[in-house]
């Protein structure tokens, strides 16, 4: 799959990558109400990955159910709807909502997005995470994706909050919090101060997180983060992952998705495997 705001509504990729091949889209994650967004700079580039504080700017549910929908409903792959709210009742009206659309394949709860201010950050307390994904599936009959932070001291009590609320799916990692300084200005880069660091330099977070979740819960998971190649898929999926989601790769090499696709059967082959499901989990650590 290609992961919540780096792909934007697909429309943009078109032309570079045959949409119906990838396994899902999840395009950048909506609000009830529009979002202006934080103020820019937005992005830096960092060693080994970026840092952005887009601040979800979108606009909303309903431009994005009447604009953005019936585009990405055509598109022959199935669509994961991103939604983030400010509190558990906006995540449950956005959730009844989008059920029974079509198009709408599933659902990924944008828990903790670590360059918003204001709201409720629901993916660092295990109570709150697990309130929330239990009102949103008590509220439509999709296919829930619990995304989660790392930025947590007890990842492992989150997601098994998310599994206990009803998850069906964790998805790990969000990005990671941090900071660009200009030190001739002694000013923050960007206009947020702080924001979320994605790419290469998180991957082995991104790694560690899934293998330690997958001892916790008992639900699939989507592993996110540094992904660009089919090594870090098959990393991923040894790790523990069903299925990953591509990111900021996206961003210098919009292909790098279908690339990965093309090479995936070799790298299984390689292992002996006959498909995905044979290889996940096998990492052998004794």
């Amino acid at each position: 799959m290609v992961a919540s705001g780096t792909f934007g509504y697909a429309r943009e990729m078109a032309g570079l990558v045959d949409l119906c091949r990838l396994g899902g889209i999840l395009p950048k994650t909506i609000t009830r109400e529009p979002r202006r967004g934080n103020p820019p700079p937005r992005t830096i580039e960092t060693t080994g990955g970026m840092l952005n504080s887009i601040g979800l700017d979108n606009d909303g549910i309903e431009a994005f159910i009447e604009h953005q929908l019936p585009y990405l409903a055509s598109l022959g792959t199935a669509i994961l709807v991103s939604i983030a709210g400010r509190n558990r009742a906006e995540f449950v009206e956005m959730a009844a909502r989008l059920d029974g659309l079509a198009g709408v394949a599933a659902l990924e709860l944008n828990l903790s997005c670590p360059n918003v201010s204001g709201g409720v950050d629901f993916g660092t307390d295990p109570a709150m995470c697990e309130s929330v994904v239990a009102r949103v599936r008590r509220a439509c009959g999709l296919p829930v994706l619990a995304k989660l932070t790392p930025n947590v001291t007890h990842l492992c009590a989150v997601a098994k909050a998310a599994e206990a609320g009803g998850a069906d799916v964790v998805s790990l990692i969000n990005t990671c919090l941090g900071l660009a300084v200009d030190w001739r200005r002694r000013r923050p880069i960007l206009g947020n101060v702080m924001g979320g660091l994605s790419g290469p330099a998180i991957k082995p977070i991104a790694l560690g997180a899934v293998y330690r979740a997958g001892q916790a819960v008992n639900v699939p998971l989507v592993g996110i983060g540094g992904i660009a190649s089919v090594d870090d898929v098959m990393e991923f999926i040894v790790a523990g992952a069903t299925a990953v989601q591509i990111g900021t790769a996206n961003f210098y090499n919009p292909t790098a998705s279908i690339q990965i696709l093309d090479a995936l059967p070799a790298a299984l082959a390689e292992l002996g495997a006959a498909c995905v499901a044979d290889v996940v989990g096998t990492i052998d650590t004794g």
